[in-house]
């Protein structure tokens, strides 16, 4: 079966937003930042206090991205840092939720983790 050009191109465009779909949830750094940037430059590191969140809110580059997370049994949480899983500090965990219910990580490029939400687990 061959299909016409619109066809070819609607299907073509679904298959690549849902690559970057896929690849928001992924952890990668600056990758869904400046949509959530005006509660993310609210958050606090709980050891010191100092924000989690370095970017602005024009910009896609910044600490804080939106990510997949579980929480294992052992009540560990585990994210998807830049595509990879990566177990988080207890220490970086913020005891609150994201306005959207999901989880979300500010880490820098390097992968140091700053801060930590969690959403529903399995999320």
């Amino acid at each position: 079966m061959r299909l016409s050009a619109p066809w070819f191109l609607l299907v073509c465009t679904i298959a690549t937003l849902g690559a970057i779909d896929a690849r928001a949830q992924d952890g990668h750094y600056g990758d869904g930042h400046a949509e959530n940037h005006d509660w993310y430059k609210d958050l606090r590191q709980p050891d010191t206090g100092y924000s989690c969140c370095n970017g602005q809110a024009s910009s896609p580059n910044g600490d804080c991205r939106p990510t997949r997370a579980y929480l294992s049994d052992d009540g560990m949480w585990y994210a998807l840092l830049d595509g990879r899983w990566v177990p988080v500090p207890p220490r970086v965990v913020l005891k609150q939720l994201a306005p959207d219910g999901r989880s979300h990580i500010c880490a820098s490029k390097s992968g140091m983790i700053y801060c930590f939400l969690g959403g529903s687990p399995k999320s």
